[in-house]
């Protein structure tokens, strides 16, 4: 019986699960090949593909379930620096591990979409592009001067929120220029910024993307 039911696709699941479902195959009859920073296992009845999140350097075939390269590669807690931000607010901070070092929350107005048109609608587009970019340096500010001492420390980056809008506060200031060569390739889809989503956001970062095929 598999320890989450069959989805055929690619999700992302905790690496506590992932853990506890390979170590219980290990030594299983099934080809299993690592290359390419993923696992893949060749099972009676699907095909899984497992990509830790934070990379996998061992490469080799079995014609048997070896988990252990996967496990180790599992078990990285690196110090990550997140910044999520949508329009309406941001949040920052530094994790070691699964605790978090250092945070900052903060929230700005944005008008949402205005519907008529004429003057009215100018005079809307110019004061809600005013309030982005108020945001945009608000976070951009507050990023550089948390972030900032641990330059050196942190391993690797995440980001989420809005695509647009962290790169716009990314590209707001020099000083934070260091975090986009150690960005994750996963974005983050996180609601509304907040001190609790940022808490919470823990368990995506050490979750596993698995790919699953039927045979």
């Amino acid at each position: 019986m598999p320890l989450w039911p069959f989805v055929a696709g690619t999700r992302y699941i905790g690496r506590a699960n992932v853990a506890k479902r390979l170590r219980a195959l290990e030594g299983t009859p099934a080809p299993t090949a690592y290359a390419n920073g993923s696992v893949r296992v060749e099972l009676d009845e699907a095909v899984l593909t497992v990509t830790p999140p934070f990379g996998l350097a061992h490469e080799g075939e079995y014609d048997v379930v070896r988990a252990g390269p996967l496990l180790e590669a599992l078990a990285v807690s690196p110090c990550v620096a997140v910044v999520l931000v949508r329009m309406g607010g941001y949040a920052v901070g530094v994790f070691e591990g699964e605790q978090l070092g250092a945070s900052k929350v903060g929230t700005r107005f944005v008008k949402g979409r205005h519907r008529k048109g004429g003057s009215s609608s100018n005079r809307f587009r110019r004061r809600r592009g005013e309030q982005e970019r108020e945001l945009v340096d608000a976070a951009a500010e507050e990023a550089a001067r948390v972030l900032g001492p641990w330059r050196g420390k942190v391993e690797r980056v995440a980001l989420g929120g809005d695509r647009t809008a962290v790169g716009r506060v990314l590209d707001a200031d020099p000083e934070l220029a260091w975090l986009r060569p150690l960005a994750l390739e996963r974005f983050f889809d996180v609601p509304e910024p907040r001190l609790r989503v940022l808490e919470t956001l823990p368990y995506q970062l050490h979750a596993a993307r698995v790919a699953e095929e039927p045979r």
